[in-house]
């Protein structure tokens, strides 16, 4: 487009569309090298002393406050799935949710060959990407790979735990419907779910403490990176998992209730 045809428009569209075509040409016009990503991420200094109720306290305090924070959230997940497990259930409801988790159990080692799969050929699409692409440091490229495996293993344990916990809740669930009172039939399920979602932050919590304290600040984008890919990977292939048997757990609910009656 040549400029005299560029003026008439701007004179004629007035100076809002003046003003939104300035900026798209600007926006064409500002260089790639302005986009960043999480390697470039940069760690504040985590030593700041912060001022809370009228004390002095350093980040470092807080930060290692929250290992404390996470390992009471993963205690109190804990107290309740023995909670869940300790409630009362008829044998035969018993019997069919022990055959529900093995199935699931079943369906979770193949998940894990698979996600082995995935992980060897993500693996290769980093070690591409970052290390001849971007050409980074083959150290960093070390870190993403390994972070990006305990990223999967998280993912993996915090899905093993939510399919023995739901599969203990579906039966303990099923047999409180049978009294008639509809409360237990809701908190059942709501100490089920809230025992696995504490435990899924706390993980991710204690991951990114980790980083934050005893990686090097230079060093932690690419850390943070791998958690990133391989919790994501590991969660795109589990939640298959998830959706499947969170219909085999209805299905098995109903039976469980077909028995029982």
């Amino acid at each position: 487009m040549k400029l005299p045809v560029v003026g008439r428009i701007l004179r004629r569209s007035g100076t809002k569309t003046a003003a939104w075509l300035v900026a798209a040409f600007a926006g064409l016009l500002a260089p790639a090298a302005a986009l960043a990503s999480e390697l470039d991420l940069e760690i504040p200094a985590i030593d700041t002393t912060y001022t809370i109720l009228g004390a002095d306290v350093s980040g470092l305090t807080l930060l290692y406050a929250g290992f404390a924070v996470c390992a009471l959230g993963m205690i109190f997940g804990f107290i309740q799935f023995q909670r869940v497990k300790a409630l009362p259930a008829h044998a035969s409801m018993l019997e069919v949710s022990n055959i529900i988790y093995e199935t699931c159990k079943t369906y979770l080692l193949q998940q894990g060959r698979l996600l082995l799969v995935l992980l060897a050929f993500i693996g290769v699409c980093i070690i591409y990407y970052f290390g001849i692409l971007r050409d980074l440091a083959w150290g960093q490229v070390g870190l993403i790979l390994f972070w990006s495996v305990i990223g999967i293993l998280g993912s993996y344990a915090v899905a093993w735990f939510g399919v023995r916990i739901n599969t203990y809740a579906n039966s303990r669930t099923a047999f409180a419907s049978l009294r008639g009172n509809p409360t237990p039939v809701y908190e059942i399920p709501l100490q089920s779910g809230i025992s696995i979602g504490v435990l899924l932050i706390c993980v991710e919590l204690i991951v990114m403490l980790t980083i934050l304290l005893f990686v090097p600040g230079h060093a932690a984008g690419a850390c943070f990176l791998g958690f990133a890919i391989g919790e994501s990977l590991g969660a795109a292939a589990l939640r298959v998992a998830g959706g499947i048997f969170t219909k085999i757990a209805d299905i098995g609910s109903d039976l469980m209730k077909i028995v029982g009656s």
